[in-house]
């Protein structure tokens, strides 16, 4: 048994360290992923050193110390998104209705024929916005009845998990269907023009994952992010960026994307809010997405009910602030972040210019 949790540990150890190593490689990037679950081992294999070795063992010790080294790092990355963090956004309950930006994010799953339940949410939650990810024609089709509603609308289906639609009450300016890094992954950017007259520039994203099968690399997935951050950080206009990005609140390359982008993260001291799987409890992350600029506060956040889909809604409901700027402090990069960001950009041959900037 002390030989098991001595392999145990090492593998806990790996695990913990090689998400360190900038390297975009599907495994090292995807072990930023389960932080969650590798701090709950971490627990578990805590319990087992201290009742199953003898205390008296110099093995003991190492491999305490080793475990709870690996916990600390765990937990370092994933509280923040914990109501034991303090909260990065202000809540704002009270703002007035001209000022709410409310968006609903929902992958619905291509094969997924649960249009009905999706409608019923938007029916029942009346968002501003609703972006759909992974809709293709099939799902334009049933979407297309919230037109009635919501006659604004950006739409690009898809038969390749990556087609996307955005149904919005509020009038959308300049919006635009742009291929940034992949010829067959698209993004959207328009001007949202708010009730009381104030206009938001908004990207939604679903950048490809990393995977063994189809993107080996993250490099593709690192770059849509840091060409978009990079587009946003100069501007003065209130800024929304929402989307699946495929990537977990708390990576590394999530991390640089706030960052670099100076937006902020309503998730960070309220919760994880874990979107997908929606089948798999122990196995399920904060894949879909909202940062915004400190033109905002938030009025409330929340994970809505299963429709069928891998993923779970996501919906956020926001409040135009601007005197909250000056209460609210924006992440900020340093000079090792921002040569990284560089060499990823450079790597896929795609710059800030790429991405449209509506209402500038």
């Amino acid at each position: 048994m002390t030989l098991f949790i001595c392999i145990a540990t090492g593998i806990l150890a790996l695990a913990t360290v090689l998400p360190l190593w900038r390297n975009p490689h599907w495994l090292v990037r995807g072990l930023d992923f389960p932080r969650l679950q590798l701090a709950l081992i971490a627990l578990a294999l805590i319990s087992l050193q201290i009742f199953l070795i003898p205390w008296t063992l110099p093995t003991f010790w190492i491999v305490l110390i080793v475990t709870l080294g690996c916990l600390c790092r765990q937990l370092w990355w994933v509280l923040p998104y914990t109501r034991l963090w303090r909260a990065e956004v202000k809540h704002n309950p009270n703002a007035k209705p001209e000022h709410n930006l409310t968006i609903m994010t929902a992958n619905v799953l291509t094969p997924n024929r649960q249009a009905d339940t999706l409608l019923a949410l938007v029916k029942k939650h009346q968002p501003d916005i609703l972006v759909t990810l992974e809709s293709d024609q099939w799902w334009q089709d049933q979407l297309d009845v919230l037109e009635a509603d919501m006659p604004y609308c950006i739409k690009c289906p898809l038969d390749n998990l990556y087609g996307m639609h955005v149904y919005s009450r509020l009038e959308l300016k300049e919006a635009e269907t742009r291929y940034l890094v992949e010829d067959d992954i698209p993004s959207m950017h328009a001007q949202v023009i708010l009730h009381s007259g104030d206009a938001v520039r908004a990207h939604f994203l679903h950048p490809a994952p990393p995977s063994p099968t189809e993107n080996p690399e993250s490099a593709e997935r690192d770059a849509e992010l840091v060409v978009v951050a990079k587009s946003v950080v100069e501007s003065d206009q209130p800024v929304v960026v929402t989307g699946d990005l495929n990537d977990v609140a708390w990576s590394a390359t999530t991390q640089l994307f706030r960052k670099l982008s100076g937006l902020l993260d309503p998730r960070i001291g309220r919760g994880m809010f874990n979107t997908f799987h929606a089948k798999y409890p122990f196995l399920r992350w904060p894949l879909d997405h909202l940062f915004h600029s400190r033109h905002f506060t938030v009025s409330s956040i929340e994970r809505l009910p299963y429709f069928g889909s891998d993923h779970f809604p996501l919906l956020t409901r926001l409040a135009f602030t601007p005197n909250a700027k000056e209460k609210q402090e924006e992440p900020s990069t340093d000079r090792d972040e921002k040569s990284w960001a560089k060499s990823i950009a450079q790597e896929q041959e795609v710059g800030a210019d790429d991405v449209p900037e509506p209402g500038e």
